[in-house]
């Protein structure tokens, strides 16, 4: 498998968003009659699309409003949100600054220490609004975070690092125990971010109840400028998906996994839903809503390192309303708004029912699906042509 890439050294090929298409099948559905709903840890979700936990996208009024349109928002608790009373000052001190300022303040505004007190202040302002709080760490966090959560009254606890492994080696500080940690908690444990069959399998025999997919795809993140690594999202998700299955078989049990990062346009969270994901989890798409907190800037999760930023503060505008984004009417041309519109409408051409349905529709090769036929577009800067 794979092709040479010089003496004794195969590489496979893998594949984007941009190089595939889905093709129409012998039915069609009424996209109205389409059931996009789709579970975690026994809860039945009615969109399969996730705010990011990113502080320029998520706070809690954005997670309180998504969560009243049926979407899931994820707040990060070691962001802003936790560090700071009041947040909104510091994002707009971040909003505000010079793209050669940006990374050196968010690198100072990240170093005071979470607060305990804040992370169950935040989860209990979304409980409050009768809304799931789903909330997610990094490793080191993810043992002392997660019981402060679960008694906060936290739906669900994601654990994301860069990359995941079911094995981390360091003698410098404590390693979190995954198989334990999922064991003892009380609500569903998600973890991330993977790209391959073994590592997603790994994981989801350590007991994890959500597999998130992606390495560097997001649209705020250079991981993959600063450290060569990553997998394109569809080959990474198809590949997931067959350990997803893979597991099913053997134990009965259904697991989710959520491809993560590098969708911007409705096309994009249908390919990765064909592919295999049974949610996406977007970021700069919501960035863009007059709700998110960043004002129209979002940034990646490890902007802020303290040595090695692998992500950046982008400028994405604001767009319309996070409404209008997730649900519609549209008011633009290139497939940013109204998603669950442009899911619903996509599986009843390919005469999918169900999320299900969806990862058995056709996937063909197609680089050039993008620009056929779309010269006009192009030169003109509107539609795809943006």
């Amino acid at each position: 498998m794979g092709e040479w890439i010089g003496i004794d050294r195969r590489a496979r090929r893998c594949y984007g968003f941009d190089e595939v298409a889905l093709v129409p099948g012998m039915q069609t559905v009424n996209p109205n009659e389409v059931d996009i709903s789709w579970e975690i840890g026994g809860m039945k979700l009615d969109i399969p699309i996730m705010a990011s936990a990113m502080d320029g996208v998520v706070d809690v009024h954005f997670a309180i409003k998504m969560g009243k349109l049926g979407g899931i928002a994820v707040l990060n608790l070691d962001g802003v949100q936790t560090r700071y009373d009041d947040p909104s000052e510091i994002i707009a001190e971040i909003a505000k600054a010079t793209p050669e300022k940006a990374t050196e303040l968010l690198q100072k505004l990240y170093q005071p220490s979470i607060k305990e007190k804040l992370i169950i202040k935040r989860i209990q302002q979304i409980k409050k609004a009768k809304v799931p709080a789903f909330v997610s760490c990094i490793p080191q966090n993810a043992e002392k975070f997660s019981k402060i959560s679960q008694d906060a009254g936290a739906d669900c606890f994601i654990i994301q690092s860069q990359v995941s492994s079911a094995k981390h080696i360091s003698t410098e500080y404590k390693v979190c125990d995954y198989e334990k940690l999922c064991k003892s908690s009380k609500i569903p444990v998600g973890i991330g971010n993977v790209v391959t069959y073994k590592m997603t399998l790994a994981l989801l025999e350590l007991g994890a109840k959500a597999i998130f997919v992606g390495v560097g795809p997001g649209a705020a993140c250079t991981t993959r400028g600063v450290l060569g690594i990553g997998v394109p999202q569809i080959t990474a998700t198809v590949d997931s998906a067959a350990a997803r299955d893979h597991f099913y078989k053997r134990t009965g049990q259904y697991i989710p996994i959520i491809t993560d990062g590098g969708m911007r346009i409705g096309g994009e969270i249908c390919k990765a839903i064909a592919a295999g994901s049974d949610a996406v989890m977007v970021g700069s798409a919501f960035a863009k809503a007059k709700e998110a907190p960043g004002q129209g800037f979002h940034w990646g999760m490890a902007t802020s390192h303290a040595n090695l930023p692998r992500g950046t503060r982008i400028k994405v505008g604001t767009t319309g309303t996070l409404e209008q984004i997730l649900l519609g009417p549209a008011t633009v041309d290139d497939g940013s708004q109204n998603l669950v519109g442009a899911l619903k409408t996509s599986m009843g051409a390919l005469g999918a029912s169900t999320i299900r349905a969806m990862h058995d529709v056709e996937i063909i090769i197609a680089p050039s699906i993008q620009m056929e036929g779309k010269v006009f577009q192009v030169g003109q800067r509107v539609g795809m042509g943006k």
